[in-house]
């Protein structure tokens, strides 16, 4: 009897050895991880924020609507938990999607207006706080770049023969992966002339 246990134990955990199981729990843990280090850089990028609208704030009085929108964007950003539950809810992952991207817009609005200030980009508390925006924005595209690698690398896993069976068994499904809003518009190139615009 006592055979037949070993037996039984050695084809059982030589049937689970590719079962993809291992494999699964490594992917999912690395998304976690890489995910958390998404969130850190935004929530670098969303401290830096009220620095940078006090800082315009002095200079540009007049651009109130510009600043309240990135008040207001970044405060929608802060209201979404960024959980790990996210990762497997494909509509909280897109509405925190969503918020970053307005937020990222709302900044980019900023920047022009600071365009029209040149007192403004001389200022060295908005030079400072530019240049560290400017490494976040660099921070936040490594990471996503990263979550996107690891969410592909589990996704293969989880869609694979035999692991997929495993996933199956254990409830693992694939992970939403980030996404381009305007996927349309920018695979379009951008028209280029240099002939002056007709005067009136």
């Amino acid at each position: 009897m006592r055979k037949i246990l070993t037996v039984l134990a050695a084809l059982a955990s030589l049937s689970l050895t590719n079962c993809g199981y291992n494999a699964i729990q490594s992917e999912d843990e690395q998304i976690k991880a890489n995910w958390s280090e998404v969130v850190n850089q935004y929530q670098r990028r969303a401290d830096l924020v009220p620095n940078l609208v006090n800082s315009v704030k002095g200079f540009a009085q007049q651009e109130k609507d510009v600043l309240l929108g990135v008040t207001n964007a970044r405060a929608k950003v802060g209201s979404i938990q960024a959980t790990p539950e996210v990762l497997n809810d494909p509509a909280a992952f897109q509405k925190f999607q969503a918020a970053q991207g307005e937020l990222s817009s709302a900044l980019s609005r900023l920047l022009v207006v600071t365009e029209n200030y040149p007192q403004l980009k001389s200022d060295a508390l908005f030079k400072d706080l530019m240049s560290q925006l400017e490494g976040t924005e660099n921070r936040i595209t490594v990471a996503r770049n990263r979550y996107i690698k690891s969410v592909q690398d589990y996704n293969v896993t989880v869609r694979s023969f035999p692991s997929n069976l495993t996933a199956m068994v254990f409830g693992y499904k694939e992970k939403p992966n980030f996404t381009v809003e305007n996927e349309k518009a920018i695979s379009t190139a951008p028209k280029v002339d240099f002939n002056p615009a007709p005067s009136k």
